[in-house]
């Protein structure tokens, strides 16, 4: 554990290590319980960091920072019209993409929140927050733990919540891999990509779900591994995703299985995605800033990383054709995602 800066409102901000002795080693910070560094070896066992991040807490906390690992909530995606009605009530939340609600909101979202470390060791730690009741529109005071583990080449991130009302709550990690380790402009389009679905759920102005699922077909047909710089330039004409920004619905169901499959033909790095939620935003980074300041002196930029973000129907809120995101007293919500690498 070491000092990682200050975050919003001059708290202080913690960064834990993790190393599982067999050549992984992983960062998580109290801000946000963001993943903001993953070192894994390649196919010649030289290790490299496969998520791109800042170097300090100030800069995750600012303006600049496109949720880069962050644990992303009350309800990941978007949440159309900055509203949503539950048990005859509406509740207006935050516009912060108007006129819609995106990753949570503002300065109340989880991502800007300082958890509170309740157990770490060499390999794993566990942080919790409380959202109040009210926080960017929400109703109800939801408590939420996130926990890293490390081990048998992978990285596990779950997460637990309970809430003392009915709202609605879609957590994920909102990491931003480069199994190269780079992240400039274009460095992800000789990636290959997997992923196990065979519908997705198309989207249209304002990147809000029309409410149809529809079969998978051209460069969003990823049942077998294709490379991700084909599928964008199709989709790069696109005026509304201007690449991969898609949802996609798993198959099977009421397990972890496997969502995704990552690969880098360079370093022969392999990462395969397994969760038990019941899509996957994947995101090819089309709108990352160029020339945005990275750690370690790198510069990042468009389609440099790819996001695989594992979730619950997006827009579910006001979307009764889609299965529900209401978490109400006396249930629990738990979700698994796991990271597991190889080499080939």
């Amino acid at each position: 554990m070491e000092a990682f800066g200050r975050g919003p409102g001059g708290a202080r901000v913690r960064v834990f290590e993790l190393d599982d002795g067999a050549g992984m080693r992983a960062r998580v910070t109290d801000l946000g319980a963001a993943l903001v560094g993953l070192e894994v070896p390649d196919a010649s066992g030289r290790p490299a960091d496969v998520v791109l991040g800042f170097d300090s807490a100030e800069e995750y906390a600012g303006p600049a920072n496109p949720h880069m690992g962050a644990t992303v909530g009350r309800v990941a995606n978007r949440v159309s019209g900055a509203a949503f009605e539950l048990d005859g009530v509406e509740h207006r939340l935050t516009a912060n993409e108007p006129p819609n609600h995106l990753h949570g909101g503002g300065a109340g979202r989880l991502g800007l929140l300082v958890w509170r470390a309740v157990a770490a060791g060499g390999a794993s730690v566990e942080l919790e927050c409380a959202s109040p009741a009210g926080s960017e529109g929400y109703p109800g005071l939801l408590r939420v733990r996130a926990a890293y583990r490390l081990g048998g080449g992978a990285l596990e991130v779950s997460y637990r919540a309970e809430a003392d009302a009915a709202t609605p709550v879609n957590l994920t990690n909102h990491a931003y891999f480069n199994l190269a380790g780079a992240g400039e402009e274009g460095s992800v389009l000789d990636h290959g990509l997997r992923v196990e679905a065979d519908r997705f759920t198309p989207v249209g102005e304002g990147m809000l779900p029309t409410g149809r699922v529809e079969p998978v077909e051209g460069p969003l047909d990823l049942r077998a591994e294709r490379r991700i710089g084909d599928g964008v330039a199709e989709l790069a004409a696109d005026p509304v995703t201007a690449g991969y920004d898609h949802g996609f619905v798993l198959r099977g169901g009421g397990g972890v299985r496997t969502a995704a499959v990552l690969s880098d033909p360079v370093s022969g790095r392999v990462m395969e995605l397994e969760t038990d939620q019941p899509c996957l935003q994947v995101y090819s980074g089309n709108r990352v800033e160029r020339g945005l300041a990275g750690k370690g002196g790198r510069v990042y930029g468009p389609r440099g990383s790819v996001c695989l973000e594992p979730q619950g129907y997006p827009d579910a809120p006001n979307r009764p054709e889609f299965p529900g995101a209401v978490l109400r007293p006396g249930e629990v919500y738990e979700r698994t995602v796991r990271y597991r690498f190889r080499a080939r």
